[in-house]
């Protein structure tokens, strides 16, 4: 597989009352197409920064961001960003949540039929009428989820999109989340805390460095899905990964 996203030395720095604060630095690297990259790192490391620029939401100072051999100018509809605090309209029903972001090249039965499809690929049958207030905490991330897929994004951007729900939703959303790209195959990079969520995910991790951030190293998770994460070679990369982080016999939540 090509490559679908190429980093080139970016930069990014911030104005602040006490003079230039310094974020990213130097970073690079690759993503081929349809490959899970967890970025992770300390907290306040900018990640969410570096997010923003792939997405083409920032500007770096310096350096480019490459999708399919194009420099990144700004958003596109290509690429779907989902947000931690979520952006579900409340005054819409799931369904019409769902049919929001479709454009009118759709005919109404392509339309019903995409919504139901989505709708049953995150097991929300029988809520497709309800409205966000009805729903838990996890489903309305199920609905944040089906609606990013409705447009057909080649990439999915996730800015650390489970981390407001409890331990065991936690858990059932990336396993839903990684049954849902077995079929579908988004390029894909998730911001994250979890150690254990990026090991449950992700076909490499990025570690980032104290800020100003770089890719301090690269870790390869080689092992298929669905994934065992209190194996012997699971706990390994865990311990090596908590390593990196100056975490040493720290458990991750």
């Amino acid at each position: 597989m090509g490559n679908k996203i190429s980093v080139t030395d970016l930069w990014k720095t911030y104005p602040t009352r006490k003079g230039p604060l310094p974020v990213l630095q130097g970073i690079e690297f690759t993503v081929t197409d349809g490959e899970f990259v967890a970025l992770i790192g300390p907290s306040g490391c900018g990640k969410s920064t570096l997010l923003n620029i792939l997405a083409g939401f920032s500007r770096p100072d310096r350096g480019e961001v490459v999708v399919d051999a194009k420099p990144v100018q700004g958003p596109s509809p290509r690429g779907i960003f989902i947000f931690q605090q979520g952006s579900v309209f409340p005054w819409l029903t799931v369904r019409q949540n769902l049919l929001f972001g479709l454009n009118g090249h759709h005919s109404k039965e392509e339309r019903r039929r995409l919504a139901d499809h989505y709708v049953e690929m995150v097991g929300l049958q029988g809520f497709e009428r309800a409205f966000p207030y009805q729903l838990s905490g996890g489903m309305l991330q199920r609905v944040e989820v089906a609606r990013a897929l409705m447009v057909k994004p080649e990439i999915l951007y996730m800015d650390e999109p489970f981390g407001a729900l409890d331990a065991l939703t936690r858990f059932r959303m990336r396993t839903e989340l990684r049954r849902i790209l077995s079929r579908e195959h988004h390029t894909t990079l998730l911001v994250t805390h979890d150690v254990e969520e990026a090991l449950h995910l992700a076909d490499r991790i990025f570690i980032l460095s104290p800020r100003p951030a770089k890719i301090q190293s690269i870790v390869e998770v080689p092992f298929p899905h669905p994934r065992v994460l209190s194996s012997g070679e699971m706990v390994e990369l865990k311990v090596q990964i908590l390593r990196e982080l100056g975490l040493e016999g720290v458990e991750s939540s």
